[in-house]
């Protein structure tokens, strides 16, 4: 042998670390899922991917390859030994035991995202963030001003967005996320939607001062039908409303003008372009000064204003301290915390 090799020192054996009273062992196979353990990651991919509907997509979102997000699905599926998805080639489908799991995940992994920024607002105050609400446009010219002054004296540093929708875009930006909560008036509210009504406003009638209608002490349904109505375009849930109830009572009415706006539905009403039936939310002390108002409960039922969310949502410390001012404690029903079937 060479002299060189007897003089070169040998090389330390390591023996395998000793296993210590405690220590818990991986049960057999455990290594060979890379991706197994770590059910935050996996849950999150599972929401992303229910989400947006397909695996690029949550891959872009996530900032992970496709992959990696399949292999998350895959570890979570093993784990759980039930089958969560059903993929096809357009789109990933959700199984019974899938639809169970997301309702239960989204609001985990929605609090998991905005920890940070909470803790933060928890031990500094709402020193900053973002508050997206959607509201249509009488809910945002009458019902939230003062509410949005209230807001911005105690958060100031909140950046606050009032997205002007009407009711089907908004229930489509809440299912989205891209909406924290709406406010608003509903009449018909689906399965996976919360509703929680505050305020409450009586049908009414407005014309001209000078109008025959308007020396009347009591007006009935049947009195409206030689007027025209100047009423809010048809896909608008008031003129639905009004329709709905002289249809119920069978008595005539036409349509003179359709127009968007309450106020530029009271400026024709004034002109005396027609006489309208608007909601008591949008009548004003100069309004009565130069309209004749009168109160129709009789015949069309009171619209609620309130907040509307998706069922099961996280909302964050900026949205609890707006629906706090709208009534402190809202939200605490166990209702609103019920997951409901989502109608994407």
């Amino acid at each position: 042998m060479p002299a060189d090799k007897l003089n070169r020192p040998r090389k330390a054996h390591k023996s395998p670390p000793r296993r210590r009273a405690g220590d818990v062992q991986p049960p057999d196979g455990a290594s060979r899922f890379y991706y197994k353990g770590n059910r935050q990651k996996q849950l999150r991919a599972f929401v992303y991917t229910v989400k947006l509907g397909t695996l690029t997509r949550a891959a872009e979102a996530l900032y992970l390859s496709q992959p990696s997000v399949s292999l998350q699905l895959q570890a979570l599926e093993r784990e759980l030994d039930v089958r969560l998805l059903e993929r096809s080639r357009r789109r990933i489908n959700l199984t019974d035991a899938g639809e169970a799991l997301y309702e239960l995940a989204r609001p985990l992994v929605e609090g998991w995202e905005s920890l940070d920024r909470d803790f933060q607002a928890k031990v500094k105050g709402l020193q900053s963030g973002r508050l997206v609400i959607a509201a249509g446009n009488s809910t945002i010219q009458y019902l939230l001003p003062d509410l949005v002054r209230r807001y911005r004296e105690r958060f100031p540093a909140v950046q606050l967005q009032l997205a002007n929708v009407t009711g089907k875009d908004g229930l489509a930006l809440l299912r989205a996320d891209e909406a924290d909560f709406a406010v608003g008036s509903m009449l018909d509210v689906p399965n996976d939607i919360a509703w929680a009504p505050v305020y409450h406003y009586d049908p009414m009638l407005i014309m001209p001062p000078d109008h025959p209608l308007a020396a009347k002490a009591s007006i009935r349904l049947e009195d409206l039908s030689p007027y025209g109505l100047i009423l809010p375009p048809q896909r608008l849930s008031t003129y639905r409303l009004v329709d709905l109830v002289f249809q119920q009572r069978q008595v005539p009415y036409h349509v003179a003008i359709e127009v968007g706006g309450w106020d530029v539905i009271k400026e024709y009403v004034a002109m005396g372009l027609g006489i309208s039936i608007v909601t008591g939310i949008c009548i004003t002390e100069a309004d009565r000064a130069r309209l004749a108002v009168r109160n129709l409960r009789q015949y069309f039922p009171q619209r609620a204003y309130g907040v509307v969310m998706r069922k099961g949502k996280f909302l964050s410390t900026e949205a609890r301290a707006f629906v706090d001012l709208i009534r402190p404690g809202l939200l605490t029903h166990r209702d609103y915390d019920e997951p409901g079937h989502s109608e994407r």
